[in-house]
């Protein structure tokens, strides 16, 4: 099986050059490292001459947006296009465990959405994180399911999929068919893609011992920086569900006066004061 690894970057070179080490030592290596760049010409400075080696594919912004969806979609076509059989997809902070990609490989299944556990890791010590101590600084995120090692646990939730790690077989990309590519910026693209996974007949499976660790970094709660991106991304679900997503987000953006929602429209939109210059 040709295993492929695509991930995403736009700065965070640190967090690209850990997740590069998290691969070279994992037990099952990559056959293909697709690392696509946004508007990030540096980031070939960062993996260039090391293990394993990485195909830098270019991709522009949207309108200074990160295209996040048409970007894991053109990973994809270049793994596919190079002959991949499993797409593992990791988020630029997500070191991976030595037994993740042996893991996904062992339980990849036509028909099936595999996701490993991700813990949170606490800011780095002085000198930055060492590989060997990652699975002592953070258990894996409480939300998800947590199997233990060898356990695999199917027919779960999608609303609960998130693009920081997963797997899927070439024939099961092609039948969900990619990331929406209408999403720009902030949120959305991931509940879509597992709404997507979902109306296609894809199980969603939560793989025991293919962990993966999330370098820290600073974030927002709620993410206000990201009000339009939610907003846009938001309306967008609502046109091809019928609903919105990131609920809880839109709700602490009413309560600071950022978003208000019309009950007689079922849409959600910036007020004024999120308009003004100070607004957050």
């Amino acid at each position: 099986m040709r295993v492929a690894v695509i991930t995403l970057v736009a700065g965070r070179h640190r967090h690209l050059a850990l997740q590069q080490r998290g691969l070279a030592a994992s037990h099952r290596r990559p056959d293909h490292y697709l690392v696509v760049a946004l508007d990030d010409p540096a980031a070939a400075g960062v993996v260039r001459g090391r293990a394993p080696r990485a195909d830098l594919i270019g991709h522009r912004r949207d309108a200074g947006r990160l295209p996040l969806a048409a970007a894991r979609n053109a990973g994809a076509r270049r793994a596919l296009d190079a002959g991949a059989d499993l797409l593992v997809f990791l988020d630029v902070d997500c070191v991976p465990g030595p037994s993740l990609l042996g893991r996904y490989a062992e339980t990849a299944e036509d028909g099936a959405l595999l996701c490993g556990t991700v813990a949170y890791l606490p800011p780095p010590p002085p000198g930055g994180y060492r590989l060997d101590a990652l699975p002592r600084l953070a258990p894996p995120h409480p939300a998800r399911p947590v199997p233990a090692d060898g356990q695999m646990i199917t027919g779960g939730d999608h609303r609960l999929f998130w693009s920081l790690s997963f797997a899927v077989t070439a024939a099961t990309w092609r039948r969900i068919g990619g990331f929406c590519e209408r999403y720009t910026g902030y949120g959305g693209e991931d509940t879509d893609f597992g709404r997507t996974a979902a109306a296609r007949g894809v199980d969603l499976r939560w793989v025991g011992g293919a962990p993966a660790y999330h370098q820290h970094h600073p974030v927002s709660r709620p993410p206000v920086e990201h009000l339009d991106d939610i907003l846009r991304n938001g309306a967008v679900f609502r046109d091809r569900w019928g609903s919105w997503p990131m609920e809880g987000w839109l709700r602490d953006f009413a309560r600071l006066g950022l978003a208000r929602h019309d009950p007689a429209t079922g849409t959600w939109t910036k007020t004024e004061k999120a308009a003004l210059p100070d607004g957050v």
